[in-house]
Order: C-alpha cells, then sequence, then structure tokens
C-alpha cells in the first residue's frame, strides 16, 4: 500500500468523524457502509447493478453510432451511479460523455499526467486532490487559480489538467458513491483567463462539462473572491443548473471554509497540516497509477449524436463571438 493510500484510509477512521455526519466508516466496515450509501442515495443494489450493467453492456453492443467503448464494471457503473440507476438516463449521459470527448477532442485525447504542461501546471497547484478524505467521505479538489502560468499555458492545457484530475477521480468506485467537494481559491484572480476561450466554448464547457461528466458535485466552497469577476461568476452560473447552483457556497473568511470543510483535508497554506507540496507529490502518485487507464480513452469514438436528446437550446452569446461581449448584458453591483 502506498503512502497515498494509507493516508486516504486512515482519514475515514473514527477521529475525524461529527455530530452530523451521515456515515462513520471504519476500514473493516468501508464497503458495507458504501453500499449502505449507494443504496440510500442512488437506489443501487446487488441485482440492480448485475442487472443495470448487463442491460448498458448489450445496448452499447448493439449501438451502431459507439465505437470501441470501455464496458468494464468500473466505467459503466459511474454513468449508472450518477443517474441513480435510470437505465435511459445513463444511456444518454453516456452518449454525451462520448460526445464531449470528441467535442472537444483538442484536449480530452491524450489525458497524459506525465505530459510536461501537465505536469508543471499540477505540480505548481493550479489543481490537486487532498489525500485526505473529509469526514463523509468525500474527496476535496483544491484549486488556486494563482498558479496558473497565463504566460506559458493556454486554455487546451487548463482544460486538460480538469480533465485528468475528474477522469481520475470518476474511475474510484467510492468518488462515484460519495461524490466530491470543491475548494476554489481566488485570490489574485485575474480577467486574463477570459481570452483563454471563445464565448461558446466556454459556454459548452460548462453546460455540455456538467451534463456528460459523471460526477457528483456534492458542494462548491470559494474563498478569496474578488468583486471584479463578479460578471465571470453570473456568467457561469447562467449557464449551470439549479442543482449546482445551489451547492455554492462564497465563504469571506478561513473561519467560514472550515465550518463546511474539515480543516484536515485542507492544505497548510489554508489551516490544514499536511503542506501543499505533499499534497501534490501524493495526487501525483494517484495519476500516474491511473495513467494507462485515462490514456486507453482515446480509443472509443461516437459516430453520430443522433441517439442525444437535446431539451434546451444552447447558450446565446453577442454577434461577436467574445465572450467579452457576453459579459456586457450583466448587472454588476
Amino acid at each position: 500500500m502506498t503512502t497515498s493510500e494509507l493516508i486516504m484510509v486512515n482519514s475515514w477512521n473514527d477521529h475525524y468523524n461529527t455530530d452530523n455526519c451521515n456515515i462513520k466508516i471504519t476500514n473493516k466496515k468501508l464497503k458495507k457502509e458504501l453500499y449502505e450509501v449507494a443504496s440510500r442515495e442512488l437506489r443501487e443494489s446487488e441485482s440492480s447493478r448485475k442487472e443495470c450493467l448487463e442491460h448498458l453492456r448489450n445496448w452499447i453492443k448493439q449501438n451502431p453510432d459507439i465505437e470501441n467503448c470501455l464496458t468494464d464494471d468500473a466505467f459503466l457503473l459511474r454513468f449508472l451511479r450518477v443517474k441513480k440507476f435510470s437505465i435511459p438516463m445513463a444511456e444518454q449521459t453516456l452518449l454525451k460523455y462520448l460526445n464531449f470527448r470528441k467535442r472537444f477532442k483538442y484536449f480530452m485525447d491524450n489525458l497524459d499526467c506525465c505530459h510536461p504542461n501537465v505536469s508543471e501546471i499540477i505540480g505548481d497547484g493550479f489543481i490537486y486532490v487532498s489525500p485526505f478524505r473529509d469526514t463523509c467521505g468525500k474527496r476535496v479538489v483544491l484549486y488556486d487559480v494563482s498558479k496558473f502560468n497565463l504566460q506559458k499555458f493556454n486554455g487546451a492545457d487548463l482544460a486538460k489538467v480538469f480533465a485528468i484530475t475528474y477522469e481520475t477521480l470518476t474511475d474510484d468506485e467510492e468518488n462515484q458513491i460519495l461524490g466530491v467537494k470543491h475548494v476554489g481559491n481566488l485570490e489574485k484572480a485575474s480577467l486574463n483567463y477570459i481570452p483563454l476561450f471563445t464565448a461558446t466554448d466556454f459556454a459548452i464547457m460548462i453546460r455540455w462539462g456538467e451534463q456528460s461528466m459523471p460526477m457528483r458535485h456534492k458542494e462548491i466552497n470559494v474563498i478569496n473572491f474578488p468583486p471584479y469577476i463578479k460578471f465571470v461568476y453570473e456568467f457561469m452560473l447562467s449557464i449551470a443548473s439549479e442543482k449546482l447552483k445551489s451547492r455554492v457556497n462564497i465563504h469571506s473568511s478561513l473561519e467560514q471554509l472550515h465550518k463546511k470543510v474539515s480543516k484536515h483535508c485542507l492544505p497548510a497554506e489554508l489551516g490544514g497540516d499536511m503542506p501543499e507540496k505533499e499534497m501534490i507529490r501524493l495526487w501525483k502518485q494517484e495519476l500516474e497509477a491511473k495513467r494507462k487507464r485515462l490514456l486507453s480513452y482515446d480509443e472509443m469514438n461516437l459516430l453520430s449524436d443522433r441517439g442525444i436528446i437535446r431539451r434546451r437550446k444552447p447558450p446565446s452569446i453577442d454577434e461577436t463571438g467574445s465572450l467579452a461581449g457576453s459579459f456586457r448584458q450583466l448587472q454588476v453591483d
């Protein structure tokens, strides 16, 4: 067992449990407790799991639009779990996922954590995942926008590190069931991020990403929110679902953040115990363990998007197609 695995297991011990936590997991009870959560929140059972997996595999095999799709349990269960074992909804999410990969092939292909740009961005601390789970077993994704080198890296680099992070997390059964929390430090956030993407790509990435990435976003916490990016924030909220909007918390202090996110999950720089550099080192170990798995995703393909059911029109943008232009209609206090 690696250092990273030891830390993640130990963080589940009763030492970190609180009165308002719904699950209390020890090492011996882990699988039992996980499936209790899956049953309660996701309507999962041994029989539903077996039947739905068989149905989804047959559907993929018979679907002429899907090519080289993975059909192992871990891959398919992420779609079933995120849609609470509704087969039609899981099928739609899988189609949207494959379509997202195709639409954004320029950053969804070659999800290689060892690529120099990716390795440097993660090593700098722009995005990484705490080795500690919170008191309810959720992984905590940490972001620091000041750590992204806008002079050196582009939008594709930024999007790729997000994709690698999320794909690595969703390949884990515990994360599929328990979901993840996000903590974003926006200190020194810059409007220079805006030119990284066109308005169309930016809007589609947010909307399609939420609909197609089979990930349970349980909570989004933001600290050091600068007022001058409020219009960007409101633009993003206008695209996100009501469910996701309801899970966003903006904190004015570390004390407020610590009420929502266990301190032991945070780096020392945000009031935790472990230095950020050590957390990043351990996260890189996890990424490397999943590297071959993520690279194999390049074989999957969606030949046609005709099977996708679309309910809403794409978000409108101004006639120039610029992201800045799209923000002009937003009111800023």
